[in-house]
């Protein structure tokens, strides 16, 4: 029997399910770290799954490959003066300083990062420690990404003619976004914080792809027709965040620098 969040295994294969009660086709994601994830639709059999998995076994060497490819171009960060951080397709210089927690933290407002007069700046005590530094980092851009997207939902929710889903900005691995559906036709967006390093226009794109699974599962003809209503340019977009996309940092460390 096939679980939410549960383990399939198919030839050697490890697929995470999901299961959709919208969805009436099975269908495949490859993820950018290369995991692989099996949407189904409520109450699909085993045998029908492990069928639909063999039958796609070239589609999913291909794709496996391709992620491959792109993951080895995402940059690693060592967290040194000068380094590059971006927010919303803006490039800004990363400035390690001394006793930032507690000279900020006198005004109530105590952060490890701050983007301050143009620059990235990081509590050196904080820097001190890449796995401490990369969170403080991502929660930077979870809490700035938050407070962006504040607004920014409900006129393209409104352009798409769908309901106004919540919004989470977290780590979804190699995933720029995901929707899952909710009762009585609610829903929650997620939007990975690396997401709000893209410019706005490409977060744009991610946040109407995911709306169009408000009303459309998977990424077939209907999907594309409806996301191209809102967003005739949408091809072009996905093809740039595809290019531009894997340069973006996904949290990466160089740990022995």
């Amino acid at each position: 029997m096939l679980t939410e969040n549960g383990i399939l295994v198919v030839d050697g294969r490890e697929l995470r399910v999901r299961i959709s009660l919208r969805r009436r086709r099975l269908g495949l994601t490859v993820e950018r770290d290369r995991a692989l994830t099996l949407h189904v639709p409520d109450g699909c059999g085993v045998r029908r799954a492990e069928e639909f998995v063999r039958a796609s076994g070239a589609w999913i060497d291909d794709k496996t490959r391709l992620s491959g490819e792109r993951r080895q171009l995402h940059p690693v960060r060592t967290l040194r003066n000068g380094e590059i951080h971006r927010y919303l397709g803006r490039d800004y210089r990363l400035l390690i300083v001394d006793d930032q927690l507690a000279a900020t933290a006198d005004e109530g407002s105590g952060a490890a990062v701050r983007l301050v007069a143009g620059r990235f700046r990081l509590d050196g005590t904080v820097a001190a420690d890449p796995k401490r530094a990369r969170k403080a980092i991502a929660d930077w851009y979870s809490q700035a990404g938050q407070r962006w997207m504040r607004g920014r939902l409900q006129p393209w929710a409104a352009r798409m003619d769908v309901s106004e889903p919540a919004v989470h900005v977290r780590d979804l691995g190699h995933r720029w976004g995901s929707y899952r559906s909710g009762p009585a036709g609610g829903g929650v967006i997620s939007l990975h914080w690396a997401t709000f390093q893209l410019p706005i226009h490409l977060v744009d794109y991610v946040v109407a792809h995911e709306l169009a699974h408000v009303r459309v599962s998977g990424h077939g003809p209907a999907y594309w027709r409806l996301l191209g209503r809102a967003l005739p340019e949408c091809r072009q977009l996905k093809e740039e965040l595809d290019e531009l996309g894997r340069r973006v940092w996904m949290g990466d460390m160089d740990y022995e620098s």
